[in-house]
């Protein structure tokens, strides 16, 4: 009998540890949040072809720290930058009108990723708490590399940081609490 709790115990344990992701919303929905709890939102922008955007989901956003950090201080937003979904933004409506349904691979960039300066996939894009655009950052990013980025503007701290060797010297002062 012990051994039978045990192994339920351990099947629940499991599956709660798996559960636990980021809770990706639409843009539209994090606005929407956002004029009820001001909150910043954190955009990763992504493509289905893109296998940089892949391994950011396995590795980086998988992550327990990840998951918990963003999702305590941002909305966040899985937007796909070939997709369709219309985006009501500051009185402005951003679509795809170029979306084709039926292309495998590379689809037309959608009007909102060109809006937030997504030029590379991945491309994780930071907005405060009035959607006011703060900065995109390309590339793949290991859960410890975007800690920085995540810290820094969840913080404020990027107000403070107006050199590149302020940022020089909080990167360099920056501890990373981030497990691997």
């Amino acid at each position: 009998m012990k051994k039978l709790l045990l192994f339920v115990f351990l099947i629940f344990s499991v599956s709660a540890i798996q559960a636990q992701e980021i809770n990706w919303m639409s843009m539209n929905e994090a606005l929407a949040a956002q004029k009820k709890k001001p909150k910043k939102i954190f955009v990763d922008a992504y493509t289905t072809w893109c296998g940089p955007c892949k391994l950011l989901d396995k590795n980086t956003f998988s992550n327990k720290d990840v998951i918990e950090y963003v999702n305590k201080h941002f909305y966040a937003v899985k937007f796909n930058a070939e997709g369709d979904e219309t985006v009501n933004f500051k009185d402005k409506v951003f679509k795809n009108p170029n979306y084709d349904p039926e292309k495998k691979g590379r689809n037309a960039v959608h009007q909102f990723a060109l809006a937030m300066g997504v030029s590379a996939y991945p491309t994780m894009v930071f907005f405060d708490e009035n959607a006011g655009f703060l900065t995109p950052i390309k590339g793949y990013l290991t859960p410890q590399k975007l800690e920085i980025f995540l810290k820094i503007f969840a913080t404020d701290d990027y107000k403070r940081v107006k050199t590149d060797e302020e940022w020089a010297k909080y990167q360099e002062e920056f501890e990373s609490t981030f497990s691997s």
